[in-house]
């Protein structure tokens, strides 16, 4: 049977929130109406619960986390910039920055430090201005989120080391070496950038050459400092003493070297030494050349806007941070022969422990490190997962650099607002104050901890925890970190009617050579003894933030462990808030605030983040990298696919289950797992599709379909 001509009605393109309009139609109206998308857009932030509890007590007995999903850069609503020095707390210890939580005394011209309840007076300029119905721009209600543009000393432009393994075969090496011309060409031409190969050896190349390019050689055996890498590049100093002028040989604006770098890319052919037999693979020092690259960028620009990317499309088998023997009889590590610690698993702990220094080295400085790798086989992002999971830099994971994969979200690391800026934040630290009653136990996603204690840290650790203050060595518009808190009051009935404040203060480099502070101040009420602490449950930022909390515990626990522990966790929490009669499975009724939340936790259980069965150890960090740091709903459609419904008579695209009732003939299917998108034909629209109806005039709506 043919399909129906054009003048049936013709489906209309996908809507961006379908896949979760299913979840959002069975939430309360007591949620709709406290709006947690709109608290999102104007602040870039999400808690697991919008009512908290009054006590430690009652917090143990809500089973899910308190905490929040955080996006520091994210582009909110109605954003206020101002260009002048932020306001600050002077008490011992405090340092909040004034913000609409605060109260204010107009006749005294003074404000209430929400956090440790100091009185600070106004500076002058301020206290001349201020009257109730004139108040500076962080003291407004709508400014609950603001950024300062700090007008002391500009910083240096971003830094890019291009790091590039030329033991690839010629296909892959000429499909990378293209992505890195790309690139060169939607770069900030204000972009320093420095180019690094290796092979067998690592090879240093200089820009700023002559007719005769020239590069300097180290050995792929053994690692580098920064003051080796200073002392045989001859740059004339050690560590970060080294003078910019000095390292422009080697790190030079892209409107300077472009066509130099692209004629070495041009000339750059596979590394053919030493040449292996077809039985052994080719050598790769991959651990030697990140510590060249880190080496010169801490000689050159310590503390700094840096990125290092590394371009792999193989195992490290040669000197430090190797995964694999060169014979090609030894296969590289896989899941099991981890757990039983086979003889072709003997390289990952040393290797681990080596990128683990590694990553220190750059989050010293501040420094992000990103992972391309492009290969059919394993090439070493279980042991290098530290470098972007602690300096906050990307990874990216293909089958080969001719995908679109690899080749797009390279050229995406590049891309620029509507001013020329770069889309990314630079060196940034982030930085969290509470009020007495709760404390910040740690936070969860490409952070590291600066180890800096302060009254709003708590005994309890999760993730990057006993810290207030963080680093991220880079962050974009989509980058989410998550927090996790304590409730340490004890006496339940001295919180009524009171509020808990939070303040997230995040300084990052911004690309425009300028330093900025972002401030985002929050406050939630306690619960009293009549309040529904369910009616501010957030499902889907509770699922996110319990899926990263699983994720970290199976780094350091047995993923079994952590499974149980996600069961007893949905079990104490449906007990709770579910109405039940014992023993009666038909009386069973789950409040509609919760009500989504269990098939999350199934498919959370069921999925790569916390299954390691049929993936290699490569894909299982590559999956759990990625939802460490994506937002919310990428994450919820990470933990759940979106399974969309296309069909001539549904109108707009519809949200099916996903299961196996879903298949029928006359529809099409789209599922979207963040990381693929499969579209699946009914046997009726296939047979169409093979006949050609889609190419006829007379059946535009089909072809639209």
């Amino acid at each position: 049977q043919a399909p129906v001509s054009s003048a049936s009605p013709r489906p209309p393109t996908p809507c961006p929130g379908a896949p979760h309009v299913l979840a959002r139609a069975r939430l309360r109206a007591a949620m709709a109406a406290m709006d947690v998308r709109t608290s999102e857009s104007m602040n870039g932030l999400r808690m697991s619960w919008n009512i908290w509890p009054c006590s430690q007590q009652d917090a143990s007995r809500i089973v899910v986390p308190l905490g929040c999903l955080y996006t520091p850069l994210k582009n909110t609503e109605s954003l206020q910039l101002v260009e002048y020095e932020p306001v600050l707390c002077k008490a011992a210890g405090c340092g909040a920055v004034l913000n609409p939580c605060c109260f204010v005394d107009f006749r005294l011209k003074s404000w209430t430090c929400p956090f440790c309840l100091q009185r600070n007076p106004f500076p002058p300029h301020y206290a001349e201005h201020i009257t109730e119905s004139n108040l500076p721009a962080e003291l407004l209600p709508l400014c609950s989120t603001i950024e300062y543009i700090l007008p002391q000393g500009g910083c240096t432009p971003p830094v890019f080391l291009l790091v590039l393994d030329i033991a690839l075969i010629e296909e892959e090496l000429e499909q990378a070496k293209d992505s890195l011309q790309q690139s060169l060409a939607v770069m900030p031409q204000n972009a320093l950038v420095g180019f690094v190969t290796f092979g067998a050896n690592c090879f240093v190349h200089e820009l700023a050459s002559g007719a005769m390019p020239h590069s300097f050689a180290f050995r792929g055996t053994k690692e580098y400092l920064a003051k080796q890498v200073s002392y045989q590049l001859g740059l004339g100093g050690q560590g970060g003493n080294t003078s910019h002028a000095a390292s422009r040989r080697f790190l030079m604006p892209v409107a300077e070297c472009e066509f130099m770098l692209n004629s070495l890319l041009d000339d750059l052919s596979r590394d053919m030494w030493p040449s292996v037999g077809r039985d052994r693979r080719p050598q790769r020092c991959t651990g030697a050349a990140l510590s060249v690259a880190l080496g010169l960028a801490e000689a050159t620009y310590p503390n700094s806007s840096c990125h290092i990317a590394l371009v792999v499309g193989g195992p490290c088998n040669v000197g430090p941070g190797m995964v694999v023997g060169e014979e090609l009889a030894e296969t590289i590590r896989s899941h099991l022969d981890l757990q039983k610690d086979k003889p072709n698993a003997r390289y990952s702990k040393g290797a681990m422990k080596y990128y683990a220094d590694l990553a220190s080295r750059a989050v010293a400085n501040g420094f992000a490190v990103d992972i391309f790798a492009c290969s059919l086989d394993q090439v070493g992002l279980h042991e290098m997962k530290v470098l972007p999971d602690k300096t906050g830099g990307y990874m990216v994971m293909s089958d080969s650099f001719s995908m679109s994969v690899f080749k797009d979200s390279f050229r995406k690391m590049f891309d620029c607002d509507d001013q020329g800026y770069l889309n990314l934040g630079f060196n940034g630290k982030i930085e969290v104050f509470t009020s007495r009653e709760f404390k910040c136990c740690g936070a969860v996603g490409g952070l590291s901890s600066l180890a800096k204690r302060s009254p709003a840290v708590a005994e309890q650790e999760i993730g990057e925890g006993g810290t207030c203050q963080w680093v991220v060595g880079s962050m974009d518009k989509n980058t989410t970190m998550a927090f996790y808190f304590d409730v340490t009051n004890t006496q339940a009935n001295t919180m009524s009617d009171k509020h808990a404040f939070l303040q997230f203060q995040t300084s990052y480099l911004h690309s425009s050579g300028r330093k900025r502070l972002r401030i985002t101040t929050l406050s939630h009420r306690y619960a009293d003894p009549n309040t529904d602490l369910a009616l501010g449950f957030d499902q889907e930022a509770a699922a996110v933030i319990m899926a990263r909390y699983a994720v970290f515990k199976c780094e350091n626990e047995d993923p079994h462990d952590v499974l149980r522990w996600i069961d007893r966790m949905l079990i104490r929490l449906v007990s709770k808030f579910a109405d039940f009669r014992k023993d009666e499975a038909s009386s069973f009724n789950l409040r509609q605030e919760f009500s989504i939340f269990p098939q999350f936790m199934y498919h959370l259980r069921r999925s790569n983040f916390l299954q390691t069965f049929g993936t290699s150890p490569d894909e299982t960090a590559y999956y759990r990298t990625v939802i460490l740091r994506e937002n919310t709903m990428n994450s919820l459609v990470m933990i759940q696919p979106a399974l969309l419904q296309y069909a001539f008579d549904d109108g707009p695209p519809q949200p099916v289950l996903l299961d196996t009732c879903s298949l029928k003939p006359d529809v099409i299917l789209l599922m979207d797992d963040f990381f693929h998108v499969v579209i699946w034909r009914g046997e009726k629209i296939q047979a169409w599709y093979d006949q050609g109806y889609h190419e006829k005039e007379e059946y535009a709506n089909f072809k639209s379909l």
